[in-house]
């Protein structure tokens, strides 16, 4: 019976340690670079919403970085721009608003569209795939630019409305 137990412990050895060959193993990580041409388009501003933005100078920087990365041309340098539009938008929030932009609607779509730039970055660290989250920050962008339009373009006096 020992005999029995030591030929089949070789044997297992043996056999267990013989070489299947080399393996080839492949890092499925990489995200693969996308293209920003199946992205949302860039919302324009109207004459009346580039006038009361003129002087916004943090929110100038901030448009600048967009500028930068869309003309991303790898992941490394979309790691880069939206870092770099994080700091913008910190500095954004923590500036003075123009009196007119001072209200809930802006700063309600500032904050979503912080939390798409952090979804974008985590997905960018996981070397995941970042169309999703770039397509949804954009978005929040766009929809950050359409409500400077409507609030400039707004005829309603809301004071007349509350006191009457």
């Amino acid at each position: 019976m020992h005999k029995l137990l030591v030929c089949a412990g070789l044997s297992l050895l043996i056999f267990g340690c013989k070489n299947q060959g080399e393996t080839l193993v492949t890092d499925n990580t990489e995200s693969v670079f996308f293209s920003f041409h199946t992205m949302p388009k860039k919302q324009s501003l109207n004459t009346k919403a580039n006038e009361a933005l003129a002087n916004w100078v943090e929110f100038k920087a901030l448009e600048s970085s967009f500028n930068v990365m869309l003309k991303a041309q790898n992941n490394e340098d979309l790691v880069l721009a939206i870092n770099d539009l994080l700091e913008k938008e910190v500095a954004l929030s923590k500036s003075t608003y123009p009196k007119i932009y001072d209200v809930a609607q802006i700063k309600s779509r500032q904050r979503v569209l912080r939390t798409f730039l952090l979804k974008v970055k985590a997905s960018l660290q996981e070397r995941t795939d970042v169309e999703v989250p770039m397509k949804q920050m954009l978005e929040a962008n766009n929809a950050l630019r359409k409500q400077f339009n409507v609030i400039v373009n707004n005829d309603l006096n809301t004071k007349l409305i509350l006191d009457e």
